[in-house]
């Protein structure tokens, strides 16, 4: 029996620092997505209405993701790193950051830190 107790306490300290893990994930994303989707909007509107064209204003593509990445709450991740790249038509949004796990730390050689990434794009000739 007590054997049968340490494994699922195993068990379910690695389900808890997985689901840690995969939560941070999620935010990432969501919070790429919704970068990627605002700086889309940072169109050149004198353009659009001389000839309809679509163009991305680049620096205000740029101040409006890490806008949008600074106003999203992670502030339980470590090293949070937002890179944002504007090309034609384009707008490619990657977050990377560190993640504490909650039970790994007590197992010897055992990564206390987990790295995640997310990656999102926001193309305005696709709509």
């Amino acid at each position: 029996m007590p054997a049968a107790v340490l494994v699922f306490l195993v068990l379910g300290a690695l389900a808890v620092d997985t689901a840690v893990v995969f939560l941070a994930q999620r935010q990432l994303a969501n919070a790429a997505v919704a970068a990627a989707n605002d700086a889309a909007a940072a169109v050149d509107v004198e353009r659009f209405y001389q000839d309809g064209s679509l163009r991305l204003l680049p620096a205000q593509a740029q101040r409006v993701a890490e806008e949008s990445v600074g106003r999203v709450d992670l502030d339980h991740l470590g090293q949070v790193r937002p890179a944002v790249r504007v090309g034609d038509g384009v707008v490619e949004v990657t977050i990377t950051a560190t993640v504490e796990r909650i039970f790994a730390r007590a197992v010897p050689g055992g990564s206390d830190h987990a790295e995640v990434a997310a990656r999102a794009i926001a193309d305005t000739e696709r709509g």
